[in-house]
C-alpha cells in the first residue's frame, strides 16, 4: 500500500493534536479553516482510521490518533534533521573529502592548500593519501578519493584531467662534485656521472629514463623508493641524482647542492585527475577550486618571471653603443640603479 503523505499534512495533524481547536490549528498552519479541515480528512483517509473525536466544543485524539501522534512527531523531526544535515553539507559545515597525491606534492605543494581549506571549512573531514601515480589512480577508480594529483600515464582515458603544474628537474650532488660549481647543466654534461635512481615504478623514473639513457650516465645499481634515502646516498658520496624541483626540500643538507637542468624537454607535467562518470560532492568541489586557484596563481607568477628573464636576456645581448645613443644608455643605467 502506497501512502502519499506530505510533511505539510503531518504538520497539520500535529498542530491540531497540540491546539485541540480547528481554528487555532488552521492559523498556526497559515491556511483557512476549510482548507485545514480538508487536510485532516486527507490524513485520516490515508491512515484508514479516525484520528480525532470532534464535537462542537472539543477536539480530542482517538486511541489511533494517540498512537499516530508519536510516529508523526518522529517523522517530522527526522525530515527536518535530514534537511538541516543536507544544508550543512551544502554549506560545507560538515562532510568529507579525500585526495590522493604524489609524495612530492603531498609533502610540499599541497599542505598549504589543505590548511587553507581547513580554515575555511573546519567541519569537513579531509583525508590525504600520498602514493605513487598508479596507486593514486586506483584510489580514484575505486571511489576512495575524490581527486588525484598525479603524473601522466597510460591509464588516464577513463578520467577527466587538467594541468596542475610543470615540474623542472635538478641535478643534486655533493659540493665537491665536478659539476657543483655550474649554474645550469645540460643533459650531455651528465655523461659519466654515477646516477642514483628512484624505483622504476615512480613517475619520476619513468619520465627520466628516455632522456637520460642517451646521456651516457653510469648506473650505480642503487634504486630506492624514498627521496630521503637518495639524499643520504648522495651525501655519502655514492653518486648523484636528477630529481624534480618539487622534491628539493628533501635535499636541504649542508653538503649538497641542487643545480637546474637546462633541458626544456625535461619537465614533468603534473595533472589534476577527477572521475569522469561521477560528479564531485560540494566538499570536494571546494577543495578542487582551491587546488586550481593555487595552480593558476603559480602559473601566472612563473610566466611573469619567465618574461622578465627573457627581457633581461635581450638587454644583456643587445649592444650598447655610446656613439649612437649616449643619453639613452645613461638613462638605462640610471633606471637600473633605481
Amino acid at each position: 500500500m502506497q501512502t502519499n503523505i506530505s510533511t505539510r499534512l503531518l504538520q497539520a495533524f500535529l498542530a491540531l493534536a497540540d491546539c485541540r481547536h480547528f481554528g487555532h490549528a488552521a492559523q498556526r498552519c497559515h491556511v483557512s479553516q476549510s482548507a485545514f479541515s480538508a487536510m485532516i480528512q486527507k490524513i485520516e483517509a490515508a491512515a484508514g482510521a479516525r484520528l480525532f473525536e470532534r464535537d462542537t466544543r472539543n477536539v480530542t485524539l482517538t486511541p489511533e490518533g494517540e498512537l499516530f501522534v508519536q510516529v508523526a512527531r518522529q517523522l517530522v523531526s527526522d525530515i527536518e534533521a535530514a534537511f538541516s544535515d543536507m544544508s550543512d553539507y551544502v554549506a560545507r559545515r560538515k562532510g568529507r573529502v579525500a585526495i590522493a597525491a604524489l609524495p612530492s606534492l603531498a609533502a610540499g605543494w599541497l599542505p598549504p592548500v589543505l590548511a587553507d581549506y581547513r580554515q575555511r571549512y573546519p567541519g569537513v573531514t579531509v583525508e590525504l593519501f600520498d602514493a605513487i601515480s598508479d596507486q593514486c589512480l586506483d584510489l580514484l577508480r575505486h571511489g576512495k578519493v575524490d581527486i588525484a594529483l598525479t603524473a601522466p600515464g597510460p591509464n588516464l582515458l577513463e578520467f577527466d584531467t587538467r594541468p596542475l603544474c610543470s615540474d623542472p628537474f635538478y641535478l643534486v650532488c655533493r659540493k665537491d662534485h665536478k659539476l657543483a660549481s655550474k649554474r645550469r647543466i645540460k643533459v650531455p654534461q651528465l655523461a659519466g656521472c654515477e646516477m642514483i635512481h628512484l624505483a622504476r615504478s615512480t613517475s619520476v623514473r619513468q619520465h627520466l629514463d628516455a632522456v637520460l639513457r642517451p646521456g651516457g650516465v653510469i648506473h650505480t645499481g642503487l634504486e630506492v623508493e624514498h627521496l630521503a634515502t637518495v639524499a643520504a646516498l648522495i651525501e655519502s658520496g655514492l653518486g648523484v641524482s636528477v630529481v624534480p624541483e618539487l622534491t628539493l626540500f628533501q635535499f636541504r643538507l649542508p653538503n649538497l647542492v641542487a643545480i637546474p637542468l637546462d633541458a626544456p624537454e625535461l619537465k614533468r607535467p603534473l595533472l589534476i585527475v577527477t572521475p569522469k562518470e561521477r560528479s564531485l560532492s560540494v566538499a570536494a568541489q571546494g577543495l578542487l577550486e582551491l587546488v586550481e586557484g593555487k595552480a593558476k596563481a603559480e602559473t601566472k607568477t612563473e610566466a611573469a618571471a619567465a618574461g622578465k628573464r627573457q627581457e633581461s636576456g635581450r638587454r644583456a645581448s643587445s649592444p650598447k653603443t655610446k656613439e649612437k645613443a649616449p643619453r639613452q644608455a645613461r638613462g638605462e643605467v640610471e633606471a637600473d640603479a633605481d
